[in-house]
């Protein structure tokens, strides 16, 4: 997971990352929302959220700064999407 690079969405206009939160309350702690390439990272966008696609663009992240990012942005975990389609996401929070 280290070793490779992933793709996140980062809003434009505030520079946030798009993130889940498990739930409504905002001091949850969300997840970072991780795609394997640029073009599931477009899909998902533009699957789920049509009208805001322009106030997104895609960034690359390695793996060994995902860490960091985490730390810096206080995410509890990732949300690795499988299929930007469906959308089936698998959370898993790092140590």
């Amino acid at each position: 997971m280290f070793s490779q690079s992933y793709y996140v969405l980062r809003a434009k206009r505030d520079g946030q990352y798009l993130a889940a939160r498990p739930r409504q309350d905002e001091a949850a702690k969300g997840f970072l929302m991780l795609f394997s390439a640029d073009h599931e990272a477009l899909t998902y966008v533009n699957q789920h959220a049509a009208p805001l696609a322009d106030q997104f663009s895609v960034e690359s992240v390695l793996g060994s700064q995902l860490k960091t990012l985490l730390s810096r942005w206080g995410y509890g975990g990732i949300g690795l999407v499988k299929d930007p389609l469906t959308p089936s996401v698998e959370f898993l929070t790092l140590r």
